[in-house]
């Protein structure tokens, strides 16, 4: 994917943009908003300025305009890297989402990738790694053969199962943090992948984790069949979302990822062939300050008696001789 510039390639333009940043950090959003509008004038097809606009208007209580100025990036790039669509459905000018932009958590991700373990463990406290880890465990298993972490990212989650795995794979559709993944050495096998169009995984898998991946897919039926597909009897799959308490299966939240109920994460799990075997509600970080409330599930694949292990599980810790 061609790199996303956040500057106009104006250097006029740019600088006009930067005074309008101040403006907006000093709390006067009607003359960042205009400033911001000069500004594309003078460079009229960058996306990232008129996203940039777009918020600026919501601020200064424009928000017609701002949707238009969303609809304008959607037009410079169709792709979506910056998440265009996710404002959109949040300001009622769009309906029907159930996915974030695979584009934009490309773009996310890609950029995050150098600072993403400082930022996320130490500023924001996540614990999902620990937290799922801990509920696996909780299950009385002695190891697992061959596991697949779903949206590995930095190999944070794969650093905590690694040594109960003999045969680890991780896949995430960001280059820059499969590289990082990469340079820790956790993984067996590493690939880029797509969750949002994934068709298949290998089979007879014993062992699924997707630790704060969930938040980016919104409807996770068809993810959740391709899982099941791949899982043998008696597997496990563990995994968290953010846990949304109303009556809707799933909402998207402000922070452009969305939020799952827990009734419709077990129906949705027993549709495919899954039981639940532990589902707790725990916080998973800091969102702005306030605790994130989430849920950490473990399922298992329906087929043989729940508390056995599969037979093909080697002892814990014995690598594979295959390689990345």
């Amino acid at each position: 994917m061609t790199p996303l510039s956040f500057s106009s390639g104006n250097l006029l333009a740019d600088r006009r943009a930067d005074y309008a940043s101040m403006l907006r950090e000093a709390g006067d959003f009607k003359a960042a908003a205009a400033l911001m509008g000069e500004a594309l004038a003078l460079a009229p097809s960058w996306s990232a300025g008129h996203f940039r606009h777009g918020e600026m208007l919501v601020e200064a209580g424009e928000t017609a305009a701002a949707i238009d100025a969303w609809r304008t990036v959607l037009r410079l790039d169709p792709s979506d890297r910056l998440g265009a669509t996710l404002k959109l459905e949040l300001h009622g000018a769009l309906e029907g989402m159930e996915a974030v932009p695979s584009a934009f958590v490309e773009t996310l991700f890609d950029q995050y990738a150098g600072t993403f373990d400082e930022a996320l463990v130490d500023k924001l406290a996540y614990r999902v790694p620990e937290l799922l880890s801990d509920a696996i465990a909780g299950q009385g298993r002695p190891g697992f053969a061959h596991a697949i972490d779903l949206g590995c990212g930095t190999g944070l989650m794969g650093e905590r199962v690694r040594g109960t795995v003999s045969f680890l794979e991780g896949l995430d559709i960001s280059s820059e943090m499969l590289k990082r993944a990469e340079a820790k050495r956790i993984y067996d096998r590493l690939a880029r992948a797509d969750l949002m169009t994934l068709a298949a995984l290998p089979h007879q898998v014993d062992l699924v984790t997707a630790a704060d991946v969930l938040i980016y897919l919104g409807a996770l039926d068809r993810l959740f069949a391709v899982v099941a597909a791949a899982l043998a009897p008696g597997a496990l799959f563990a995994f968290s979302t953010e846990h949304h308490s109303g009556p809707e299966a799933m909402v998207l939240r402000s922070s452009q990822r969305y939020a799952h109920s827990e009734a419709h994460l077990r129906a949705s799990l027993s549709a495919v062939g899954f039981d639940v075997s532990s589902l707790e509600r725990a916080t998973i970080r800091m969102d702005r300050g306030e605790p994130m409330e989430g849920l950490i599930v473990v399922a298992v694949r329906r087929g043989v008696e729940t508390g056995l292990a599969p037979a093909a599980v080697l002892a814990p810790g014995v690598r594979s001789q295959s390689s990345m």
